[in-house]
């Protein structure tokens, strides 16, 4: 029934077990003999486990609540709608979505981090609430490092560094070449401060080493002033331009991860293109309030990664910018520590802060 039970159990029989005379009888303990309480108490103990285990056997008996901490039609919610809806046919209820934008993804957040731990409320988050939000804020109510339970890894987004169609650019090369011999005249839009779309620029400004002016926007204005020309290049996600490369509206110049995206396996990587180790994309996870039953992480990891591996789901995912991932608890759990730490060296560095 789960080690918590089991543990439960040894102690409370090893403290009123019978104990040994040095003659070798036996008697029992004092309180033993005295209360006659531990058959009540481990009938009572036996009862609520069964209830806790046997809920979780059924799980899920209701619809399951997603939270999403952004608005509809993004990233975050549309990862979202697709995976819950394989898990509500695999399961056989409703994953209802509930975005709850705001300050970052902070509230949707922290409703996560307060709801109960009965698997009925998990959370779809990302890079930025989870990473770089405990850095970037300095008054968080709630660590969600420690708070939230990570239990699958849904996919990885890169940004990737799209220009206007004006600026003399094809390779991060020109471009960087570009930004020297025009110091300060480039801007780049971002969806707001410390998002990792601001820290991938100033990343590879820094690493570079030329100078370009941050405009902060509030989403999808950005993406309104690059098309317009007003600002000359952003690091966006894939999903939120890929229509727009295509219909030569933007350029894509180089994608933020490791290795190329399946979604533009032609753009090559910063990293390739004179920058190693330039890594600062965007993932997403499902994620569960601390306490959660593990055989309910177990579940829903199961049917993720069942999902994500279904190759209508995978490709659907692909075109619309995300490269699948998948994995255990353990591994995601591994993953998100060490997004945390790159995360904060960086915003430390940028000098980035939200009150």
């Amino acid at each position: 029934m789960g080690g918590a039970f089991e543990a439960a159990l040894q102690i409370m029989i090893a403290r009123h077990t019978s104990t040994i005379r040095p003659d070798g009888v036996a008697r029992a303990p004092a309180q033993a003999r005295t209360h006659r309480s531990f058959l009540p108490q481990l009938a009572a103990l036996v009862l609520s486990t069964c209830a806790v285990v046997c809920a979780a056997q059924d799980y899920p008996s209701r619809p399951v609540r997603v939270i999403v901490a952004f608005t509809a039609g993004g990233t975050t919610d549309v990862l979202a709608r697709s995976i819950g809806a394989q898990l509500a046919e695999r399961f056989r209820q409703p994953f209802v979505i509930d975005n709850r934008p705001g300050a970052g993804g902070n509230i949707g957040t922290e409703m996560a981090v307060r709801a109960a731990p009965d698997g009925y409320t998990l959370i779809i988050d990302s890079v930025g609430p989870i990473a770089i939000n405990p850095t970037l804020y300095k008054k968080l109510d709630y660590n969600p490092i420690a708070d939230l339970v990570p239990i699958v890894q849904i996919a990885d987004v890169p940004n990737v560094l799209v220009v206007h169609p004006s600026l003399p650019a094809t390779t991060v090369a020109e471009f960087v070449a570009y930004a020297k011999i025009n110091p300060g005249k480039l801007s780049y839009a971002s969806t707001g401060i410390g998002t990792s779309s601001h820290l991938s620029g100033f990343m590879l400004s820094q690493q570079a080493r030329f100078e370009a002016v941050h405009i902060p926007y509030k989403g999808a204005e950005a993406l309104n002033d690059l098309l317009s020309g007003r600002v000359q290049f952003m690091f966006a996600t894939i999903p939120s331009v890929i229509a727009h490369v295509r219909a030569d509206k933007l350029r894509a110049i180089a994608v933020t991860s490791p290795t190329r995206s399946r979604s533009m396996p032609d753009v090559p990587t910063v990293a390739e293109s004179g920058y190693p180790g330039f890594a600062a994309g965007s993932w997403f996870g499902f994620f569960a309030p601390k306490g959660t039953a593990e055989i309910v992480i177990a579940q829903i990891n199961k049917g993720v990664n069942d999902a994500i591996a279904v190759p209508a789901v995978a490709q659907q995912l692909v075109q619309e910018g995300a490269d699948p991932v998948g994995g255990t608890p353990a591994q995601f759990r591994d993953f998100v520590q060490r997004e945390y730490e790159k995360w904060r060296t960086v915003v430390r560095a940028s000098g980035a802060t939200v009150e």
